[in-house]
């Protein structure tokens, strides 16, 4: 291989012009011929026994050329991008071939190259994070919710629907006192306050006992998902079958043995609920401050940005949700069907985290670089250490197939986000 050119021709585009030898380029075309010899029938020959000059000759030299310099290329591109320092994103390749013959062969490749980004005012950003404080009223709440989970679900008769209770009703949706399609219902479960049904909805159920039947007015959200309701007035005549209530245990030593391995009374489970508290909290107030930081980087980089970092971005992302649904033993396919979903829909909403991600890297790289940040052998070799754990492997299987480059750059980015943090002004 031989580089021949190097030519910028637009933002984060550049053009080489490389040169295949002529023995590199006969041995791919014997590997194509190889290849392709078995399916090929020539009079005069068995099938697929042809010399390849009888081939040649009838078919002509260049027969094997197109899928030989197919072979080829790849390798060389990589080649001529490693020789011309240039940094490569995935994208469609641009491939046009100047000349061939059994010499060898001269193309031309636009390739697009890694976005040059500036980046300022990193340190010192401020944030307001999460409160890590444990409160009287945030104990109760957690022992609210163990209560809720103890609880058993019992139908009421002496009263009305309350807020959080569960009403059983029949409905049926009418606009200009016509019915309209899914707006009917029968013996549907509507927990009260949780949102489901059209704002307004649930409020005018509460106060009716079982039994009633009545009316109730909303008007559909503008942005409804159906046209000719949205914004819409509607009236739903209702029937109340069955008011089901959600029974709490009392607060007492006894529920605490209950629902505890390591406390007897309440006030022990008081304090047991604190210290889970704490950890729980301080975890979320650092994944709160590192998302947050992670917003102002994003949005303080600036360049010109290639879409495929984008696009390639959004189907790592894909592929990572396959992953996770594989391993709940879920197919992908299956899950578009049951979701409706579909994978130009997955991408347009995978798109703006996509987009942040993408951003936040770069900005990372460049503090990296601004700052002179390099990993230790050690911190390499802890990288190296948590992958192999990660996958399974031995540690030298893995340094063999990701690259030193790779991991040093992870690390990079990693301790430029702890600088980040570290000089930031949190609050």
């Amino acid at each position: 291989m031989e580089l021949k050119n190097v030519n910028k021709v637009d933002t984060n585009k550049v053009e080489l012009e490389i040169a295949v030898d002529g023995e590199t380029f006969t041995k791919a075309i014997n590997k194509v011929f190889k290849r392709q010899s078995k399916n090929i029938l020539i009079p005069g020959f068995r099938k697929g026994k042809a010399p390849r000059s009888v081939v040649e000759k009838m078919y002509g030299k260049e027969v094997f050329y197109e899928d030989a310099m197919k072979e080829v290329y790849p390798e060389a591109v990589q080649e001529a991008a490693d020789e011309a320092e240039l940094r490569t994103v995935p994208d469609r390749v641009e491939l046009d071939v100047v000349e061939v013959s059994e010499d060898g062969f001269t193309f031309k490749v636009k390739l697009t190259t890694y976005p040059e980004v500036t980046i300022s005012d990193y340190k010192g950003i401020e944030i307001e994070a999460l409160s890590d404080e444990v409160t009287d009223e945030k104990i109760d709440e957690e022992i609210l919710n163990a209560r809720k989970r103890a609880g058993s679900i019992q139908t009421i008769t002496d009263r009305a629907v309350e807020k959080d209770d569960t009403a059983v009703i029949d409905f049926e949706g009418f606009k200009d006192g016509e019915p309209f399609e899914g707006g009917k219902g029968e013996m549907y479960n509507l927990v009260i306050g949780s949102g489901n049904f059209i704002p307004g909805f649930e409020d005018q159920i509460i106060g009716h006992t079982t039994g009633e039947e009545f009316t109730v007015n909303v008007t559909f959200p503008e942005e409804y998902q159906v046209p000719e309701l949205a914004g819409q007035p509607a009236e739903f005549k209702v029937k109340l079958h069955e008011i089901k209530a959600r029974i709490l245990p009392e607060l007492d030593d006894e529920f605490v043995q209950d629902v505890s391995s390591e406390s007897e009374t309440v006030e022990q489970y008081r304090e047991e609920i604190s210290k889970e508290l704490a950890e729980t909290l301080k975890q979320q107030r650092e994944t709160d401050i590192s998302n947050k930081l992670a917003d102002a980087l994003s949005e303080k980089v600036e360049g010109e940005i290639p879409q495929a970092m984008y696009d390639n971005r959004v189907t790592d992302m894909l592929k990572e949700t396959e992953m996770r649904l594989r391993q709940q033993g879920l197919d992908m396919n299956l899950y578009m069907q049951y979701t409706g979903m579909t994978e130009d829909l997955l991408r347009e909403q995978y798109a703006e985290d996509a987009e942040k991600q993408v951003k936040l890297r770069l900005a990372l790289e460049k503090i990296a670089e601004l700052e002179a940040i390099e990993p230790t052998a050690e911190e390499l070799d802890e990288e190296y250490g948590k992958l192999a754990e990660m996958y399974k492997l031995d540690v030298e299987k893995v340094k063999e197939l990701v690259p030193t480059e790779d991991i040093t750059r992870d690390v990079s980015v990693s301790k430029a986000m702890n600088l980040v943090k570290e000089n930031a002004n949190i609050k």
